[in-house]
């Protein structure tokens, strides 16, 4: 009888942890980068950057309205094309996610934010610059980098008054980062009382440079400006090696990455590239410095790799985005979403994360950056 009971009593227990469990809040998170293609290493580190997030606040256990939440990544692959990135974008809205991070690239971004935002899902880009994303109307729509007015805008001065370009060429590749990135750096040229005296343009998948480039090579440059991604990047400046051509090349976050020396086959000078980051921390807070140095190691360990660029962004974006929730006590887009927009002073390994009316980072930092013997060195913080 009493063996009985206590086969009674177990099951009641096992009956009543099963009801807990179920109450658990499933919540979802999707992410979206291009985890194929060229820039692959770019698109994983991303993803990369959302995992080490969920699995953070799983072993946490978040609770949001007196639940525990149990976060779910659902990660697509938009292979860095507008038209898989709106498939991808549709798929996430009909799994139901509760929130989006991403995508990578601004031309994948601004086409899927329109999805997003009917659906009324909160979308953080880690790494979208172009203007025109916080820009459309959408209040779904958050980033938690500077834009390209303030990137280009700032290499454009940069290059005039620092490195004292005189003659300066332009290359793009027609991407909407691309082009927007090498547009606003042509305008902070020209505000800076300088001159771009060629602009030619090719495209993301292009690799033979030789007739851009011998043209380029006639208005004797001392500074190639080139809007567009590492995997592009790192061919051209081979040709311009292998042309003569050794004018300063400068580019936005999208060259800035620790593969552009081996894309680049060790072609590169030190000092010959100048690139700029979104984003960035003051060598002077050390608690910051210290956060992110953390934040490295603990992603080297339990991904086995150096982060490229954007993953601690993407990392902050979604400790923001369930930051909200937890504050609004839902994991419902209409409820967290206000939240989400009025987040102010929130410390990431990234620096602080406040939004403004648009949804853009206030007050964004940027990285100078350089490369020495094949490394990344930085030059400085701008604000």
């Amino acid at each position: 009888m009493k063996i009985q009971m206590n086969l009674v009593a177990a099951a009641a227990v096992a009956l009543l942890a099963g009801a807990v469990h179920a109450e658990d809040l499933v919540v979802k998170i999707g992410h979206v980068g291009p985890t194929s293609g060229g820039i692959a290493h770019l698109g994983k580190d991303n993803e990369n950057g959302a995992r080490m997030a969920i699995d953070e606040l799983n072993a946490k256990g978040v609770m949001i309205g007196g639940k525990k939440a149990k976060f779910e990544l659902l990660a697509e692959d938009d292979a860095a094309d507008p038209k898989q990135g709106t498939a991808a974008a549709q798929k996430l809205v009909d799994e139901k996610v509760n929130g989006v991070i991403g995508h990578l690239n601004s031309g994948t971004t601004i086409p899927a934010s329109k999805i997003y935002s009917d659906a009324g899902i909160p979308q953080i880009s880690p790494s979208a610059t172009n203007p025109k994303y916080t820009r459309q109307g959408f209040k779904t729509t958050f980033r938690v980098v500077a834009d390209d007015v303030h990137l280009g805008g700032t290499l454009g001065k940069y290059a005039v008054t620092t490195l004292k370009g005189k003659t300066i060429a332009v290359i793009d590749d027609r991407t909407a980062y691309g082009q927007g990135v090498a547009d606003e750096f042509e305008k902070g040229v020209k505000a800076a009382g300088g001159k771009v005296v060629k602009r030619e343009f090719t495209n993301d998948k292009a690799t033979d440079f030789t007739a851009i480039l011998t043209s380029i090579k006639g208005t004797k440059p001392d500074l190639v400006f080139y809007g567009g991604m590492d995997a592009v990047a790192g061919p051209m400046l081979r040709q311009m090696k292998q042309l003569g051509l050794s004018a300063k090349f400068m580019g936005g976050d999208g060259i800035c990455t620790g593969e552009l020396p081996k894309l680049a086959a060790g072609t590169m000078a030190d000092d010959q590239v100048v690139c700029a980051e979104a984003g960035g921390i003051d060598d002077k807070d050390k608690a910051a410095v210290k956060a992110m140095e953390d934040f490295r190691a603990k992603f080297k360990k339990k991904f086995g790799a150096d982060v490229q660029i954007y993953a601690p962004y993407v990392y902050d974006a979604t400790n923001v985005m369930v930051a909200a929730m937890e504050k609004a006590g839902s994991a419902d887009p209409a409820k967290y979403l206000p939240v989400l927009a009025k987040t102010t002073g929130y410390k990431g390994v990234t620096g602080v994360i406040s939004f403004d009316e648009k949804g853009d980072i206030k007050n964004g930092a940027l990285t100078l950056y350089t490369y020495k013997a094949g490394q990344k060195t930085a030059l400085g913080v701008v604000h």
